[in-house]
């Protein structure tokens, strides 16, 4: 990842500040084809092994005066793991996932290979009542209780596109809906069309219907928090503008929220926070996009603490928290000689027997309707596409076959013709794949 010091700056006094950020837009470019590297910062290096039912992920008490929630873990992969079933698994959206591991890959990652959990998080600036989201971390917290004993229910989502961003400000909860219609807004119909995916004018509950189960119709006119069809999309800005969750989780929001909850919608991607007297740094952005107004925020507090505390911050560990990026939070400062040895040390996980929600691949039967999505002749290839396929929502089933020198990627298998061709329709939608039919030997 990138390296600021070779910005050639002292400290980060507002002149040096911009102008090394400036420099950085030039040189990411460059950067990026440096190696990017693994190594685990040193404060967390994982010290027990511990089963994964044990690992808190969606529910934390929140000490008074504290900011910082969870604890990083690690687990080792297995054979045939991808990273969206990891995370779905351990109620994390990919983008976390992938941004705390670099280099991994998504779809293919190694057997063997050790990955962090990032299972820690920095609260938003925000009141804490009712449900604040924050857009930039791609996060929902619920906030129960008052400052006394309070407690935060937290839940990762998927947000709206650059093109439809997610709506920022005050809201609430006008109304929920179990098993919701969709109503199709004319805008959206007009791209399907465009792309020959024509959509009636609502959606009926059920597999087709991306609404999910549970919605939860938000104060802003259009806008929704509600399950999804697509889970993989969890943690990716893949959204028309609403707040997309994991089947299970949206489940549990929708019981724990009356209407006229409030809402609170952010756009925070550099949080600090305290935890037992040391300060955290957490970054969700990488320095070519750069949120100059959210930046300066964050560099005001920094020097805040400075003043206050009457010693001088280890700006060294602040520019490689900014420049890696990595969306953990990470210590920077010791309020008090010696806090630092209370930080929370990250815990080893067991890979659990069976990840939650993996899309199950059922055998292939040549007596049924399949499809041909792809041949190549690279093995892994193959492993990624049909990763990619079995990620689709509804789930299309695929898996790989060898032939020859190469190997194929089908899909199946359907119970009719009409099922096989909307599989061929939704991979040149979705995937822009010209898959064939094949056909069901009938004599098996």
């Amino acid at each position: 990842m990138l390296n600021l010091t070779m910005c050639r700056i002292i400290d980060l006094s507002l002149s040096y500040r911009r102008l090394c950020l400036i420099v950085l837009s030039f040189i990411i470019v460059y950067l990026q084809g440096c190696a990017t590297t693994k190594r685990v910062p040193e404060a967390y290096q994982p010290i027990s092994r511990h089963l994964e039912e044990d690992i808190e992920r969606n529910e934390f008490a929140v000490a008074k005066g504290d900011d910082v929630i969870g604890r990083l873990a690690f687990i080792t992969l297995e054979k045939g793991d991808t990273l969206p079933d990891i995370a779905r698994h351990f109620s994390l959206g990919i983008n976390g996932v992938s941004a705390a591991n670099p280099g991994v890959d998504i779809w293919v990652p190694k057997a063997g290979e050790r990955i962090m959990l990032p299972l820690s998080f920095i609260l938003p600036d925000a009141p804490r009542k009712g449900i604040v989201i924050n857009l930039a971390v791609m996060r929902l917290f619920q906030f129960k209780g008052d400052s006394g004993s309070l407690t935060v229910l937290t839940y990762p989502v998927g947000v709206g596109t650059e093109e439809r961003p997610s709506p920022t400000g005050q809201m609430y909860v006008a109304r929920k809906a179990v098993r919701p219609t969709w109503h199709v807004p004319a805008s959206i119909a007009r791209d399907h069309q465009k792309k020959g995916d024509p959509l009636p004018a609502e959606v009926l509950p059920g597999p087709q219907n991306p609404l999910g189960e549970y919605a939860l119709y938000l104060s802003k006119s259009t806008y929704l928090m509600h399950g999804t069809n697509k889970p993989a999309s969890i943690g990716l800005r893949a959204t028309n503008g609403c707040i997309r969750l994991y089947p299970e989780d949206v489940k549990q929001l929708f019981e724990d929220t009356p209407v006229k909850t409030a809402v609170s919608i952010v756009n925070q991607p550099y949080l600090l926070g305290q935890r037992d007297g040391v300060v955290y740094l957490e970054v969700h952005t990488s320095p070519e996009d750069l949120d100059t107004a959210e930046f300066d925020k964050i560099y005001a507090k920094l020097r805040k603490i400075e003043k206050e505390s009457g010693r001088t911050l280890d700006w060294s560990k602040v520019k490689k928290v900014l420049a890696e990026a990595r969306g953990i939070p990470v210590p920077i400062f010791e309020i008090r000689q010696g806090s630092e040895k209370r930080v929370a040390e990250p815990i080893e996980v067991r890979h659990p027997d069976e990840l939650y929600g993996r899309p199950g691949v059922p055998e292939l039967k040549t007596n049924a309707w399949s499809v041909l999505a792809a041949e190549v002749r690279e093995e892994i290839e193959a492993v990624r596409l049909a990763a990619i396929i079995n990620h689709q929502g509804p789930p299309i089933p695929a898996r790989v076959l060898s032939r020859g020198a190469g190997y194929r990627v089908v899909a199946g298998p359907f119970n009719n013709i009409g099922e096989a061709k909307d599989a061929i329709r939704r991979l040149k939608i979705d995937l822009e794949i010209d898959a064939k039919l094949i056909e069901p030997d009938m004599k098996k």
